[in-house]
């Protein structure tokens, strides 16, 4: 029996993922194990892979093609700007088949760079180098971080920002993400000019690269959410009743405009570029306000 105690807590944290099959890497000491974990890069969104098939991608085009049928037909919750934007993207019919090559051009981009920039000129590999946001976790328990190659102080000293950057970075550069900053873990005064360099250069109309190469492009965020809108509208159409909130529960951020702090509410991000959009989820609303001295846009307050 142990003595009875006065101190009773319960900690904040975090579960992890489990390593399912994968094992542990490394033990330095007894209370120091070196494990996988994952990793959420952040300020970027590369095209989403969650298909898993080519089949499946093509359920997915039938899927997002009878969602703008519905679209048009008034069935989905959405407001007439971003159903306009959206639609041309929809009625392609291949919207879920083009996200699906693109998830995997961006992934294999990623393993081909990541492995050529950890590589030293003699052959060895570089350490990682991780910079972790506050809060350091997502709602999957991911780390959240910008990751690069651990370069020595004396190579450093001869490397530019752009020659050291970082991962996250160089997936914005070809092309293969979007702009993805959400408040607070908005890059640095140096590097978010570096940030809105490459996107502005990606999606150039002249020379457009990756993901900016097709005008029907859903970007990943985008996707997500016509997936979610999807669902909801199709319990709306079999005669489904919807939980409170559903209807509007596929667009959870608000938008700002990082040229103007204007405000917008989530649907009418598309108004901005998508370089220049700042995310926020709805508990950060009131504090980012105050922060960053943020405008809320006439249709967020019912003035249009």
């Amino acid at each position: 029996m142990i003595d009875a105690v006065q101190v009773l807590w319960s900690p904040a944290g975090e579960n992890l993922p489990s390593l399912g099959g994968r094992e542990l890497v490394d033990v330095t000491d007894g209370d120091t194990p070196n494990v996988r974990m994952p990793i959420r890069m952040l300020s970027v969104d590369t095209p989403e892979v969650t298909a898993r098939s080519a089949e499946r991608a093509q359920a997915i085009d039938q899927e997002f093609l009878q969602l703008a049928g519905w679209i048009k037909d008034g069935h989905a919750p959405i407001s007439p700007g971003l159903a306009a934007f959206l639609l041309p993207k929809l009625e392609t019919g291949t919207a879920g088949t083009l996200h699906f090559a693109q998830g995997k051009e961006a992934s294999a981009f990623a393993k081909q760079n990541i492995e050529k920039r950890l590589t030293k000129p003699n052959g060895n590999k570089r350490n990682l180098f991780i910079r972790a946001a506050q809060p350091p976790f997502d709602t999957n328990s991911r780390l959240l971080a910008y990751v690069a190659p651990d370069y020595t102080e004396a190579e450093r000293r001869n490397l530019t920002r752009e020659q050291r950057a970082t991962f996250n970075l160089d997936l914005i550069a070809a092309g293969w993400a979007a702009p993805f900053v959400i408040y607070p873990s908005i890059p640095g005064e140096l590097d978010l000019p570096l940030l809105l360099e490459a996107a502005t250069a990606a999606a150039d109309p002249q020379a457009p690269k990756g993901i900016w190469a097709n005008p029907h492009t859903l970007l990943a965020y985008e996707y997500r959410a016509v997936e979610k809108l999807y669902r909801v509208t199709k319990k709306k159409v079999d005669g489904e009743s919807l939980r409170a909130g559903e209807a509007t529960s596929w667009r959870e951020r608000y938008c700002a405009d990082m040229r103007t702090r204007q405000l917008h509410g989530p649907e009418d991000y598309f108004t901005i570029p998508p370089q220049y959009r700042l995310w926020f989820w709805p508990q950060d609303v009131t504090e980012a306000v105050g922060r960053l001295n943020l405008v809320p846009a006439p249709r967020l307050v019912g003035a249009e």
